[in-house]
């Protein structure tokens, strides 16, 4: 059994507020590039800048409790300043920590079945 988690986003950016995340979020993305246990880390806008989906892949639970607890809390208030999460969901088999904080964010849960990741 596979141990990663990942999981896609859904944001609205709030009216005026693209420029503005933009700088939240290249910090987070340098802090999360840097933890051991962060496999990908991707913000996909569409073109009005409305709607911004970020793709998150961990090598585990223990590596998405320490993403959201010790560096994504340090961007949080920043990055609601923004942006509204509209859609989370996860994929994978979180334990009971990480799905507590999982649940925090109102995430939906998929367990895969069939398939493979490429490393």
């Amino acid at each position: 059994m596979r141990n990663e988690i990942y999981w896609l986003v859904t944001c609205e950016v709030k009216p005026g507020k693209f420029e503005e995340f933009t700088k939240v979020v290249e910090p987070l993305v340098a802090a999360t590039k840097a933890e051991e246990g962060s496999l990908a880390y991707d913000y996909s806008v569409n073109d009005d800048q409305t709607l911004v989906h970020i793709f998150e892949s961990y090598r585990d639970s223990t590596a998405v409790v320490d993403h959201v607890t010790k560096t994504f809390s340090q961007f949080a208030d920043a990055f609601g300043a923004c942006v509204d999460l509209t859609v989370f969901v996860t994929f994978g088999a979180p334990d009971a920590a990480a799905k507590e904080i999982l649940d925090g964010f109102g995430s939906t849960y998929f367990t895969p079945f069939e398939g493979f990741t490429r490393k």
